[in-house]
C-alpha cells in the first residue's frame, strides 16, 4: 500500500478529489486515497493493452464467482454456492433488481440512519420505507429488533440490512443477526443484506454474514462487491447471492437489458482482488483502524463536544455534532477547508455528519486541525 500526493489524487479522476480546488481536503464520498493493489493494476493494464473494450466476457463471470467463493470461505467461513451468484454493475443495482423482481411491492423496513441511496431506491420504486431508527444516544449503536418485528407484523415483507453498517460503523454480531432472523422469518420477510463493507471490518472484529444465520430456505439476498474494499468503484462488478435457488433463477431469466452493468475490466479486477489482494487489504485495514483511533483522540482533545462512537468496520466516522452551537457544521467545515458529508441519512441521523478516514494519517491530523479552527465554527459550544 502506498499513499498518493494531493496533486496525484486530483489528477487521478477520483470524484472525491474532483469537486474542490487545492484549498480543500475531501473527506466526503466513500472513496479511499490509495491506489489499487499492484496485482490488480497489472491485471487491468494487461487487458487494456489489447486495445479492445467490448461487452463483458461471460467467461469472466465464472472467474469472479470462483474467486468470491474462495475469498468468502477464507475470510468468513461462508460457503457460497456458485450456482446462486449473479453478477451486476454495482450493489445498488443489485438492490434494485432484488426489490423489483423478488419482493412483493409492500413496505420495506430500513434501519436508519443509513446510506442515503437505500431510501432513495425504495421510494423511486414506489415503495413505502418504514424507517426503524437506531438510538442515536445509546453508548453503542444497536438495531431496534422489536421495531423491526413490529413493522413485519404490520405488513412489511422486505428488510434492507446494511452490514457492516454505513454510516454508524457497527458490524452486527451473530447474536444480533440471529435476533433479526427470529423477528422476520416467521413473517416471510425477504432480507436484502448489503455486505459491501464486509472486507473492511477492523482487525480483531469478527464478521458473520447474514446468510450464515438464516434458514436455508429463507428469502435472503446478499449483495457483495470488491470495489469498496479494494478502492475501485469505477470498475463495475458486484455479486448478488441468492439463498433460494428459485430467486437466482428468476434473476438470471430476466432480459439481459435489465442487468448489463458489469464490465470486463471490473470482472478482471474483482477476480484478481479476491484471489491475490489479501495482504494489501490487511495492510489497509490496519491503516484504517489506526486512523480511527487517531481521529477520535485528536477530536476528544480539540473538539470534546463532538461525540464519536468507536467504529468496528469501514473507513467512515459518524460524528454527533448536536452539542455544537454551529448552525451549519458542513458549511463551516468547508469554510475551514474540509468537505464532509451531511446528507439526509433518515430518522436518527439529524445532527450527525460523516467523515471519510480512508486516507493518510497526515491528512487525518490536518482534517482535525481545520475542523477545530475558528473558521469552522465547531469549537464554540
Amino acid at each position: 500500500m502506498r499513499d498518493l500526493t494531493d496533486e496525484q489524487l486530483r489528477a487521478s479522476g477520483l470524484l472525491k478529489w474532483a469537486v474542490d480546488g487545492p484549498g480543500v481536503i475531501p473527506a466526503w464520498v466513500a472513496e479511499m486515497d490509495m491506489p489499487v493493489p499492484d496485482v490488480v493494476r497489472d491485471a487491468v493494464l494487461a487487458h487494456a493493452a489489447q486495445g479492445v473494450f467490448g461487452y463483458a466476457d461471460p467467461r469472466g463471470r465464472h472467474e469472479v464467482i470462483e474467486a468470491l467463493a474462495g475469498f468468502a470461505l477464507e475470510r468468513w467461513g461462508l460457503q457460497v454456492d456458485p450456482h446462486r451468484v449473479l453478477l451486476t454493475g454495482d450493489v445498488m443495482e443489485g438492490m434494485r433488481l432484488t426489490l423489483h423482481h423478488l419482493t412483493d411491492g409492500g413496505p420495506v423496513i430500513v434501519p436508519t440512519p443509513v446510506y442515503p441511496p437505500f431510501l432513495v431506491t425504495v421510494r423511486d420504486l414506489g415503495r413505502q420505507a418504514v424507517e426503524v431508527p437506531v438510538d442515536p444516544d445509546a453508548d453503542r449503536a444497536e438495531l431496534d429488533v422489536a421495531g423491526i418485528e413490529r413493522a413485519a407484523r404490520d405488513g412489511a415483507r422486505t428488510l434492507l440490512l446494511c452490514h457492516p453498517h454505513n454510516p454508524v460503523g457497527r458490524c452486527w454480531t451473530r447474536n444480533e443477526l440471529e435476533a433479526v432472523r427470529d423477528a422476520v422469518e416467521p413473517h416471510g420477510v425477504h432480507v436484502v443484506s448489503d455486505e459491501i463493507h464486509a472486507p473492511l471490518t477492523l482487525p480483531g472484529v469478527a464478521f458473520t454474514p447474514y446468510a450464515a444465520v438464516a434458514s436455508p430456505d429463507a428469502p435472503v439476498t446478499t449483495l457483495m462487491s470488491a470495489t469498496k474494499a479494494f478502492t475501485m468503484p469505477g470498475l463495475r462488478c458486484a455479486q448478488v447471492v441468492s439463498q433460494r435457488l428459485e430467486d437466482h433463477r428468476r434473476l438470471t431469466h430476466l432480459h439481459p437489458v435489465l442487468n448489463h452493468g458489469m464490465t470486463t475490466l471490473g470482472q478482471i479486477a474483482t477476480a484478481t482482488a479476491y484471489r491475490a489482494g489479501g495482504p494489501w487489504l490487511d495492510e489497509v485495514r490496519t491503516r484504517i483502524a489506526g486512523n480511527h483511533v487517531l481521529f477520535r483522540e485528536l477530536m476528544a482533545q480539540d473538539l470534546p463536544a463532538v461525540r464519536i462512537r468507536a467504529a468496528e468496520a469501514t473507513y467512515l466516522a459518524w460524528l454527533d455534532v448536536r452539542a455544537l452551537s454551529c448552525p451549519d457544521p458542513v458549511g463551516g467545515a468547508l469554510r475551514a477547508g474540509v468537505r464532509i458529508d451531511g446528507q439526509d441519512y433518515g430518522a436518527g441521523g439529524a445532527g450527525h455528519v460523516r467523515v471519510n478516514l480512508g486516507t493518510s494519517p497526515e491528512r487525518v491530523r490536518e482534517i482535525v486541525r481545520r475542523l477545530s479552527a475558528p473558521a469552522a465554527g465547531w469549537a464554540a459550544t
